[in-house]
């Protein structure tokens, strides 16, 4: 008899911790660790590349035969590629965070991108962070999170990661964009930036990543392991 597969939603504005701390947690119960906003990237990435404008719906349609978007987990470390191309690196510069914000709410685009994220939650137990996870892409999560920090919080994580890239901005730009994507999402038409029903609210201002996690981590193990072996969620 085939067992149910579990999945777990982590919704947030940007900069809130939900790739680091989802892949983690991920990593710790054997789970499936889906970056749904690499997905996003990669087309924004493609887009620029094509000169075609973000905000452009019809031209980026155009563009979905050849968006050819794939995920890899070797070793527990994430691999987006493009046609073939590694662009890992290439998807976290910081202009493609802002035209990521853009293109993720182009209705097509929404469209295109949902049958493939649900696709691995039919397959097996994950953890998918994003903005619409628990609202619409997984809406019957066994656990919906929404993860979240105050701007401030956010923008110094993001200065701080940039540097460390060796592309530093400065901190007051970060923070504009951190405002700006923050009104985009929650403003948005379709499928806004919104906690979930039922979603548990977690705050990681002041938190070290690591606290944050263990945090997340306790939900997801009271949730599921009293409907799982030991084994399976490797406890």
């Amino acid at each position: 008899m085939s067992r149910k597969f579990f999945s777990v939603a982590i919704d947030g504005p940007s900069g809130a911790g939900k790739s680091t701390i989802a892949r983690h947690v991920a990593r710790a119960l054997g789970f499936l660790y889906v970056d749904t906003g690499a997905l996003y990237r990669a087309l924004a990435l493609l887009a620029r590349r094509r000169g075609v404008a973000v905000t452009d719906e019809a031209g980026v349609a155009a563009l979905f035969p050849e968006a050819d978007i794939r995920l890899t987990y070797e070793g527990g470390v994430l691999g987006v590629f493009l046609g073939g191309e590694d662009v890992t690196e290439a998807i976290r510069a910081h202009e493609i965070s802002q035209a990521a914000s853009d293109i993720s709410g182009l209705p097509a685009v929404r469209a295109f991108l949902l049958d493939a994220q649900r696709a691995f939650a039919r397959a097996q137990d994950v953890i998918m962070d994003g903005r619409d996870i628990g609202t619409v892409v997984l809406p019957g999560a066994d656990i919906k999170i929404f993860l979240t920090a105050a701007p401030e919080e956010r923008a110094r994580r993001r200065f701080l990661e940039l540097e460390a890239r060796g592309t530093p901005v400065d901190y007051k730009t970060v923070l504009a964009d951190i405002i700006r994507r923050d009104e985009n999402d929650a403003r948005r038409a379709l499928a806004p930036l919104q906690p979930a029903d039922g979603a548990i609210w977690v705050d990681t201002t002041g938190n070290a990543w690591e606290e944050s996690m263990q945090i997340i981590l306790d939900l997801v193990k009271g949730k599921l392991a009293p409907c799982s072996t030991d084994s399976h969620m490797g406890l």
